[in-house]
């Protein structure tokens, strides 16, 4: 069965963590998760004194779990049908806003439910030990405004509380009541149009919330009189030798008392040492700061360096700072951290690249998109970034949704890079119409994300803007902001190729979005093809295999197409897949059924993306990175993803990560070459790559090997193909790799066709460049039959499996599709060596495949399926 099954709507249910014991010397958290309640404000007639006391009756009241928006939570208690399912979301009170269209641009429909603020209630008990303390009550996420109350005060007020991406602290110190009950209560109320909250543009359905809630963690935490927060470590590395690490620590010190107070800040890094000494006046923040200049022990010798994984290591160290009030152990503060140095460039012809540790980098990575509900599943969170990392992918593009501290913790562990920065095409990018509150929301917005970011050595990047670079009076104030917090990443102004008061951003947004063949990116020279940092580009659409297909629409809705099809596109220019779909039958043939149109479509994805993700490495570092646009979905859809909703693997996917390989082997569709590039920064000596054309029947019509000496990071162009007469009007192409020991190092396997697509240039619009001719795959349609072998032999040591799958017929297996099952349904998440590959007759391949999330599965059974077997 699948992760998602196993975890749907789930709120991450972790019991009330405890709060440490509760001595001087041991700060610590108390999570406030379970024992919510939820109610409109429209059947609470109670203000918020009331309904913050204890004893407040919240009988009829809705009972879940934070974080958790209103509508995430009333999907998960049962209150309303899952949304996912065919058209299910429309059901729901609210959603009854325009089809394909931004909602966040819209008012809440007349009768919606949530145009009145809704309460979210929770009683706890403090220990006793925290009597004298101070006691901090914080919220990470608050969408949009809110009044928070505390034991029948307000803590805070709705024009103060103000801001999706802000995070709160209040000093409840006088209000909170260690030994007993104590009761938080917080009215939420959703976004206007013209407020900077959450937006999911084109990329899938808004739910009729528009995500108002409790999104982030809520919890407790306390100290003495002294307050640490917002602990810093910048490292500076020796390049390009890496011999030396200088490590400048900081830290802000709060004196939230009505008293002076004095004290002295120790801190430590594995066996370094360092402390020293502060006074305070009431009500003071200062920053404390040591340096290798007075720290000599922060000048690191042979450090261990933080790499993206491929590169290296994911070393990380700990950084421990305790601060004390007139000798009594008042706060501690620990944070993990990475040495190393992220920055950018501009090359020769403007394009942006980055650099890590000194080694220029191409990036290779998607657009992610967090669940559409904002909920959190940390098994299938994990699974996705392994994802990543198996597809050979090393980077994440974050757009506007700043996301959890376990995703973090996954990309710092997993050792994938993460560009993020703000949202396009709502408020957060109509600067013309801000007001003052914008503005100084936009401002801590950013400061309060900064201030959590700063220390992850896997953020690569932050973007002040997406589509447009933000205005001289907006950028100024956001530059001065990732001055204070001594921001140590590169900066770019915008997402797109547009100049700022910083400068040129060096990258570009031309898409394209939809659908265009391969041979597009090595023949572009204007748009989205493989030149400079393209932050957004697809190698097309994406309908997923069948089974996903059925739990996305129902048996009802599966063939032919239709409207709940269709409500799984995207929006505005993307609320239909014909252009799409038109292609793939013209390259294909005219589609027979369900399955017939889901195989082809992975056969299209395949292709595709193997394309885009193969141009940009053949020409580095002219080109110097590319972001499929998008890597997952926020909920079922057939558009825009390398992986389904359901965690599902297909075509998008193996073709991504058979480009991506470590030393990969690749035809180049503009000039019929056959490349050899390096993703490892190592290099090799005494390659062999071997060259085979193949007509329809597999006859063979060239061959040819050549010795290759690959450069560290470096592209060879091993040979060119000849121009073949009469070739089938479908032909194939066989590539090798082997090592000077004849091991096998990179295979590919093309499909191609002697009728060349023909692009209309001169109409190239920003989400396609249009298609006059496609090249000619209808023959694969009439493959003559095969059969295939399959066996299994499960791993005791690891929750994994080798399958050895062969060609048992006398016809080319074309996309050879391997799946696990148990029960009756696919094991997912899976992570497959190889699949939707193809097999000569009698050829025979062992490959692994693991679970390595979930529960182990039992007695798995392993089929093999193509095109043309039964």
């Amino acid at each position: 069965m699948t992760l998602l099954a196993r975890a749907a709507a789930v709120a991450v249910p972790v019991a009330l963590a405890p709060l440490a014991a509760a001595g001087a010397d041991a700060p610590s958290r108390m999570a406030l998760r379970q024992g919510w309640a939820l109610q409109s404000s429209a059947l609470v007639p109670a203000k918020g004194d009331a309904v913050s006391r204890e004893g407040f009756k919240t009988t009829g009241w809705h009972e879940v779990t934070v974080p958790n928006t209103v509508v995430g939570a009333l999907v998960a208690n049962g209150t309303y049908p899952d949304p996912t399912f065919g058209t299910n979301l429309r059901r729901l009170p609210g959603a009854n806003y325009p089809l394909a269209k931004n909602f966040s641009h819209s008012p809440m429909p007349a009768g919606s439910p949530f145009r009145r603020s809704w309460w979210y209630r929770t009683e706890f008990e403090l220990p006793a030990a925290l009597a004298g303390r101070t006691v901090w009550l914080h919220f990470d996420g608050i969408n949009y405004r809110a009044n928070v109350w505390m034991n029948g005060k307000k803590v805070g007020a709705d024009k103060d509380v103000v801001g999706a991406f802000r995070r709160w602290q209040f000093d409840v110190s006088r209000l909170a009541r260690p030994g007993a009950r104590n009761v938080v209560a917080v009215e939420v109320t959703a976004p206007q149009v013209t407020e900077l909250a959450f937006n999911w543009v084109d990329w899938n359905p808004m739910p009729p919330d528009k995500n108002m809630g409790l999104w982030g963690d809520v919890y407790v935490t306390h100290g003495g009189r002294l307050a640490l927060r917002n602990p810093q470590v910048v490292s500076r590395l020796a390049l390009p030798g890496l011999e030396t690490a200088d490590l400048t620590v900081s830290a802000e010190v709060w004196n939230p008392t009505d008293k002076p107070a004095r004290g002295t800040v120790r801190g430590s890094i594995e066996s370094i040492r360092f402390e020293k000494a502060v006074s305070l006046v009431p009500g003071e923040r200062t920053v404390v700061r040591f340096t290798p200049r007075e720290v000599a022990g922060l000048r690191i010798m042979s450090p261990r360096v933080w790499w993206p994984y491929r590169l290296g290591a994911q070393e990380m160290y700990t950084l421990t700072l305790e601060v004390d009030a007139e000798g009594t152990p008042s706060d501690r503060s620990e944070v993990r951290f990475g040495i190393q140095e992220m920055a950018s460039e501009l090359t020769a012809e403007g394009h942006r690249l980055f650099k890590v540790n000194g080694k220029p980098l191409l990036l290779r990575g998607g657009g992610w998109a967090s669940d559409f509900m904002l909920r959190r599943n940390p098994e299938k969170l994990e699974a996705e970034i392994r994802y990543v990392r198996d597809m050979g992918l090393n980077t994440i593009r974050l757009e506007g949704k700043p996301e959890s501290e376990e995703f973090y913790d996954l990309t710092d562990r997993y050792g994938i890079l993460v560009q993020t920065g703000w949202c396009c095409c709502d408020h957060w990018e109509q600067w013309e119409n801000w007001d003052g509150e914008d503005h100084w929301v936009a401002v801590e917005s950013q400061r309060d994300q900064l201030l959590r970011l700063r220390n992850r050595p896997s953020i690569i990047a932050w973007f002040n803007g997406s589509d447009f670079a933000p205005p001289p009076d907006v950028e100024r104030r956001y530059l001065d902001v990732l001055a204070a917090v001594e921001w140590p990443k590169a900066v770019v102004s915008n997402a797109r190729m547009e100049w700022s008061t910083a400068g040129a951003s060096g990258v570009k947004m031309k898409g394209p979005y939809d659908y265009v063949p391969p041979s597009y990116w090595l023949m572009d020279s204007k748009a989205g093809g493989a030149f400079g940092f393209s932050t957004e580009a697809t190698g097309g659409m994406g309908v997923p295999p069948l089974e996903s297909m059925r739990e996305m629409v129902g048996a009802a809705h599966l063939w032919p197409v239709d409207r709940v099809w269709i409500y799984h596109a995207g929006g505005q220019e993307f609320a239909q897949i014909k252009r799409y779909t038109d292609a793939l039958e013209a390259r294909y043939g005219k589609a027979q059924g369900v399955l017939d149109f889901t195989r082809k479509a992975q056969a299209m994805a395949y292709e595709g993306h193997r394309a885009m993700f193969e141009a940009f490495p053949r020409n580095k570092y002219k080109a110097t990175g590319v972001i499929q646009w998008m890597l997952n979905n926020a909920w079922p859809s057939v558009i825009w993803h390398l992986y389904d909703y359901y965690l599902r693997p297909a075509g998008a996917y193996f073709g991504t990560k058979k480009a991506a390989e470590p030393v990969h082997i690749q035809y180049s569709y503009d000039d019929h070459s056959v490349a050899v590039v390096d993703d490892t920064h190592r290099g090799a000596r005494g390659l062999k790559a071997t060259a085979t054309v193949l007509d329809f029947d597999l006859k063979p019509r060239f061959t040819k090997t050549v010795d290759v000496d690959l450069p560290a990071d470096g592209v060879v162009r091993a040979l060119a193909l000849p121009s073949l007469p009469d070739l089938t009007p479908t032909y194939f192409l066989r590539l090798e790799l082997a090592d000077a020991a004849g091991k096998a190092v990179s295979s590919n396997f093309y499909w191609l066709s002697t009728r060349a697509e023909a692009y209309e240039w001169e109409k190239t619009t920003w989400f396609w460049t249009p298609v006059t001719a496609q090249a000619d795959f209808t023959a694969l349609g009439a493959l003559p039959p095969t059969t295939l072998a399959v066996s299994t032999r499960l791993h005791t040591e690891s929750p994994s499996a080798t399958v050895t799958v062969e060609n048992t017929g006398t016809a080319l297996a074309f996309q050879v599709r391997l799946r696990a099952t148990a029960e009756g349904r696919e094991i997912l998440p899976v992570e497959w060596e190889d699949n939707y590959f193809a097999l000569m007759p009698g050829e025979k391949r062992e490959l692994r495949v693991a679970w390595p999330i979930g529960p182990r599965p039992a007695a798995p059974t392993v089929s093999a399926e193509a095109w043309n077997t039964r």
